[in-house]
């Protein structure tokens, strides 16, 4: 229904004349050009009579806040990117559960149009965009393809990561780069798209996916320390500048080892077979956690499997003695014996493949041989501690 507005910027019928459309900023960066503004007309509801006998304390802010959960529900319009197998995918299903409208973005894109029709199976609209994340313009395209689609954007959740063994010394330069762009720079340059939109909306909350290893560190893994350490790094920073800009929110979910085909598809320098440090947690664990987060619940930074996120506190208290243990675990439990050539696993190109959530390292007796194994590798860490 349109009608003029009057000078007051309210039509006769009592609606507001707002100012630009999300679909117009996002067009406005897309093309590089200025366009004439929309007005868009918006019902504004009468004002309800305040009751001066119902409490406006804490139960006034939990019924907003149920109600806010109860319309988001309805339809959020939500991007994961890097949907196409393990954290991603899982947070992909449990949101599409939710009834959420999915934009689901991967490089793999037969592993992400799986992804896409089991999520259309359980119920959600998906949008299904297959990009490389380093490359910017294709990020910028993914943002423009959301809001042509759905009109908004509600949630940006940052899951794409890879994973790089090898020494300082053995891992080459351009090792390095290709895990600091995917991680990092392509972390930043998406949330550098999407914020225009959130800003015009006034709402947004971005959410992205750290690890242990961005509070901890263990050798072998520098590039990937590095890049997640960064990550924790600029998204605190972001969320102090984002401190006037209410309605929007940063957080950052730090999983500890997960159950994904991560290990199976990391760049490996090191001669020897990689696996995950147990205990190894569910990627289901970690999508709970987000979904928690979609919706505002939880800290700013949460943190997923307790036993070993209890190595933060560990190692800032003791931290010669965490060095030790760190090396010692991943000599005996993060590296086998086992001979492997040098691989750049996925870094350079996708394995194309259907893709699935897990990577198979929770089985019974793997999970009970892990185990094991870290009980030994205590047992000598506490006899090499006893002989010095």
């Amino acid at each position: 229904m349109r009608s003029t507005p009057s000078a007051t910027g309210k039509t006769p019928s009592g609606l507001r004349v707002m100012g630009n459309t999300v679909r117009e900023v996002v067009a406005r960066r897309g093309r590089g050009c200025l366009r004439p503004p929309v007005l868009v007309l918006a019902r504004v509801p009468h004002p309800q009579p305040v009751n001066p006998l119902r409490p406006r304390g804490i139960s006034a802010v939990r019924s907003r806040s149920m109600k806010e959960e109860r319309m988001g529900q309805r339809g959020r319009v939500v991007v994961v990117v890097g949907a196409s197998r393990g954290i991603g995918r899982a947070v992909a299903y449990r949101l599409a559960r939710r009834g959420d409208r999915l934009v689901v973005v991967a490089r793999d894109e037969e592993a992400l149009a799986r992804t896409a029709e089991h999520c259309r199976a359980l119920g959600a609209q998906v949008l299904a965009v297959p990009a490389d994340v380093t490359d910017s313009d294709a990020l910028g395209s993914v943002v423009r393809s959301a809001v042509e689609r759905f009109g908004r954007i509600d949630v940006w959740i940052g899951v794409t990561g890879v994973l790089a063994y090898g020494t300082v010394e053995q891992t080459p330069t351009a090792v390095y780069r290709r895990v600091l762009e995917t991680n990092l720079i392509a972390q930043i340059d998406g949330v550098r798209r999407v914020l225009p939109v959130f800003r015009a909306q006034g709402s947004g909350r971005i959410i992205l996916i750290g690890s242990l290893y961005s509070r901890v560190t263990a050798p072998y893994v520098s590039a990937y320390a590095a890049s997640k350490f960064g990550l924790l790094g600029f998204a605190g920073s972001l969320r102090q500048e984002l401190l006037d800009a209410r309605g929007i929110d940063v957080r950052v979910i730090i999983p500890a080892t997960i159950d994904t085909a991560v290990y199976q598809r990391a760049a490996n320098l090191t001669g020897r077979v990689p696996r995950p440090i147990p205990p190894v947690v569910s990627p289901f664990r970690v999508a709970r956690a987000v979904e928690r987060s979609t919706r505002g619940r939880g800290a700013p930074v949460m943190p997923v499997g307790r036993v070993q996120s209890a190595l933060i506190p560990f190692s800032a208290a003791f931290p010669r003695v965490f060095d030790h243990v760190v090396r010692l675990s991943m000599e005996t439990l993060g590296l086998t014996r086992r001979p492997a050539d040098d691989t750049l696993g996925t870094l350079d190109r996708p394995h194309h493949d259907a893709g699935r959530v897990t990577g198979g390292w929770r089985s019974p007796g793997l999970r009970a041989g892990l185990v094991a194994l870290a009980l030994a590798g205590a047992a000598a860490l506490a006899g090499r501690r006893r002989r010095q």
